[in-house]
């Protein structure tokens, strides 16, 4: 199977200028210039790149992290905007060691609802918003 060079950027988890300069090197085993467009072959899923001669180690195959994304709705900041009028955000997203709040988010990919009244989070979570690894959370508007 081939690929262009978005989608091995893709694949590799690097930018496409990156994978453009690896082309130029010579350095992406099996790539060949169709036209205009690059042309990657792919080994067991990914293209294959041939380690430089100098700098620090390549970092596109590290493994992924398998941190959950917890997602969730704080009542008492609701109840204080409702309060004084204030617009503080009330969604709170944890991913890994960050904490974000936002107003808006959008999430694409697996997640679950989770609701635990005798087991709540250390911030006193009771329900909450798992994504897995492989979903996204795209956060529309931050403060």
């Amino acid at each position: 199977m081939m690929v262009g060079t978005t989608e091995a950027a893709k694949l590799l988890k690097i930018c496409t200028q990156r994978v453009r300069r690896l082309l130029k090197e010579g350095r992406i085993k099996g790539a060949r210039k169709d036209g205009r467009f690059w042309k990657i072959p792919l080994f067991n899923g990914k293209p294959k790149v041939t380690k430089g001669r100098r700098g620090p180690k390549p970092n596109w195959r590290k493994r992924i992290s398998k941190a959950l994304t917890r997602i969730c709705v704080n009542q008492h900041t609701i109840r204080s905007n409702s309060k004084h009028g204030t617009n503080k955000p009330v969604v709170r997203v944890e991913s890994g060691k960050s904490t974000r709040y936002y107003h808006d988010i959008e999430i694409i990919g697996n997640c679950r609802v989770v609701y635990r009244p005798n087991n709540p989070l250390t911030c006193g979570a009771k329900v909450w918003m798992e994504v897995e690894s492989d979903g996204m959370v795209i956060c529309l508007q931050e403060t």
